[in-house]
């Protein structure tokens, strides 16, 4: 009898123990439960705030990207009228045509004996890609102009911080190119340099 006692003690002692311990596992995995939705509400703010810096970001690129382009535009209208005879210069030219669109930094033209439109494509940093991004707007200058399209066209890079190479690459290319100099926009193409023609 004592040993059913104390077995049955021991029971509802174990019992109680168990219990309370799910009792504590119960609290503890509410608790997790709750820290997980304020850990996934912190996430979705830091996300959301990431975005937001984003496009920030972008925004300043933009604006940084105009300020470079009107910084280069005053130079750029007097080598066009100087070095090449440009009568009409334009700057942030954009056309859309068939759903696409092409953007042009300065857009200069001459009739007469010159009949030539110049295209430049302004960068603050000029990558690589630039050299490309400009040959792709030449290859469908009169497609999207066919105003111009007994014009020859020629294309211009400038730029102020150039990556390593990217300025022969683009002469390479038939490009002229254009650095800045103290605080105005020079070409930077050797004399005698051919300019490609499309």
């Amino acid at each position: 009898l004592s040993l059913l006692r104390e077995t049955s003690h021991l029971i509802k002692e174990q019992s109680r123990e168990f219990d309370r311990r799910l009792k504590e596992t119960d609290r503890q995995m509410k608790e997790n439960a709750l820290e997980f939705k304020e850990t996934d509400l912190r996430f979705k703010e830091t996300d959301r705030q990431i975005k937001e810096l984003g496009r920030q970001i972008g925004g300043l690129g933009d604006k940084f990207g105009y300020f470079t382009e009107g910084m280069a535009l005053p130079s750029m209208e007097r080598i066009l009228m100087e070095r090449f005879g440009m009568t009409t210069i334009m700057p942030r030219v954009r056309t859309r045509k068939n759903g696409e669109e092409i953007q042009i930094d300065v857009l200069a033209y001459a009739d007469g004996a010159i009949d030539l439109a110049v295209v430049v494509e302004v960068k603050s940093r000029v990558k690589r890609d630039a050299v490309e991004q400009l040959r792709k707007v030449m290859v469908r200058f009169h497609e999207f102009y066919p105003e111009y399209r007994d014009k020859a066209v020629m294309g211009i890079l400038a730029g102020i911080d150039w990556d390593r190479g990217v300025a022969e690459e683009a002469r390479e290319a038939g490009f002229p190119t254009a650095s800045i100099r103290g605080d105005m926009f020079e070409l930077t193409t050797p004399e005698g340099f051919e300019a490609r023609k499309w």
